[in-house]
Parts: structure tokens; C-alpha cells; sequence
């Protein structure tokens, strides 16, 4: 069935409590008269509470309606927050190198606002040496606990031991710092690409400002030299 409420011609009731196009109260009219408004304000009825006896109708700009609620709709999912559960899992006797990559993801997941599960995988002989793998969980609670706190403390589930990790901040908080420096990061490119277009205007204007100067002093008049007279001749 159909979610979406009826409108204009297919609300079927002989008359319906109708609502202004700002909220105001019209009162109870014939379903004829609540259409009749509506094309004079050149507007939608739509039924909003279908279930009251008569029916709440309202007038209004349905595909705008629409449209606005679409949109709130999108921007709430966008900032709702779920709840994420990362998995990370260590050997007992872990490479230094291998350790440090592996607490820097899960460094990366708090940040995020994200929870994350330990895992110690022990084989063979290592099953019988559990204290290994409970010493280098809480190395690594103490390694982070700026980031996160230990939600779930290490316990033995067959041959893995495991924890869990929650995150201080709180996954909104993260998402809402997230946004905020990718906006900041955009705003600094686009400040230095305009300062590079403002430098290249200024050159391209230096070169005009020279380009007409040089034929102003190219074609300017060389001073004449002046003419000798000739001598008179003695005894004139």
C-alpha cells in the first residue's frame, strides 16, 4: 500500500476539516468548497490525518512539500550515527613493526568515533601462555587511552582472547571534526589557487603596463642637429 497521503481528487469524503496555506484553522467545509480553494490559490489539498472523523485536509505546494522533506530526510540520515565495531587481531609474539601498523588503525577507528574488538589468535604452544596475550592488550589499552578506554576488559573465548575498545569521543563529535577539516582543507586550496590567479593577473598586467611604455620611447623625436651658416666672404 501506498504511504504517501491522498490529494486533490482523490481524497474521497464528503467534507473535510481544512487548514490555510499558513496554518490557519478554515473550519469544517465540503470536500468541494476545500477543492475549490485550493485552485484558487492554485495550491494542492492534501489529506494529512486521515484517520480523524472528518479528515484533516491542508492546502498546500505538495511537490514542494516533497521535496523539503526529501531533503531534511537526507540530511538527517547524513547525520546519524551508527554504531561501528572494528575487528583487530594480534599474534602473542607480534613484530614491533607489525605492532605499531596494527595500533595505528586502531588509533585511526577511535578517532573515527569507532569501536574496536582485539583479537590475540594463540596456536599451539601459545594457548598454554595466555598471559602473553593479556600483557600485550593492556600494552596496548595504555598506548591509547587518550583515544579510548577498555569497554570490555580481556577474556579467554576458546583460542583467542579478546577486547574491546570505546572510543572517548563520541561518533557525531567525529563526523561533525571530520567535516569541519575537510571544509577547512578545501577553503586553504582555494585560497591558493586564487592568490596564484591574482599573481598571474598582476604579471599579465606588468607586461601590458611595458609593452605600451616601449613604443611611447621608441618613437619619440631625436633632437636636430643644428645647421652651420655658411661664413661671408672677406672683403665684402
Amino acid at each position: 500500500m501506498s504511504t504517501e497521503p491522498r490529494i486533490n481528487d482523490r481524497i474521497r469524503v464528503p467534507e473535510v476539516r481544512l487548514v490555510g496555506p499558513s496554518g490557519e484553522q478554515v473550519g469544517i467545509v465540503p470536500l468541494a468548497k476545500a477543492l475549490e480553494l485550493a485552485q484558487e490559490y492554485d495550491l494542492d489539498l492534501v489529506e494529512v490525518a486521515a484517520t480523524a472523523r472528518p479528515p484533516v485536509c491542508k492546502l498546500m505546494d505538495y511537490g514542494k512539500f516533497k521535496y523539503e522533506s526529501a531533503m531534511k530526510a537526507r540530511e538527517a540520515r547524513k547525520n546519524q550515527a551508527h554504531t561501528v565495531i572494528k575487528e583487530m587481531k594480534l599474534r602473542p609474539k607480534i613484530d614491533p613493526h607489525d605492532y605499531d601498523t596494527k595500533k595505528g588503525h586502531v588509533v585511526r577507528f577511535l578517532k573515527q568515533g569507532d569501536k574496536v574488538k582485539i583479537t590475540i589468535m594463540f596456536r599451539g604452544r601459545e594457548q598454554s601462555r595466555p598471559e602473553l596475550g593479556f600483557r600485550l592488550l593492556q600494552r596496548l589499552a595504555d598506548d591509547v587511552q587518550e583515544l579510548g578506554f577498555v569497554e570490555s576488559s580481556p577474556k579467554q573465548d576458546g583460542r583467542n582472547m579478546i577486547m574491546v575498545l570505546g572510543p572517548h569521543k563520541k561518533k557525531t563529535e567525529a563526523m561533525a571534526e571530520a567535516r569541519a577539516l575537510a571544509d577547512a582543507r578545501k577553503a586553504e586550496r582555494l585560497g591558493r589557487t586564487t592568490g596564484s590567479d591574482a599573481d598571474a593577473a598582476a604579471a599579465g598586467e606588468d607586461a601590458v603596463t611595458e609593452a605600451q611604455d616601449a613604443p611611447a620611447e621608441a618613437e619619440a623625436p631625436e633632437a636636430e642637429a643644428p645647421v652651420e651658416q655658411p661664413a661671408a666672404p672677406q672683403g665684402a
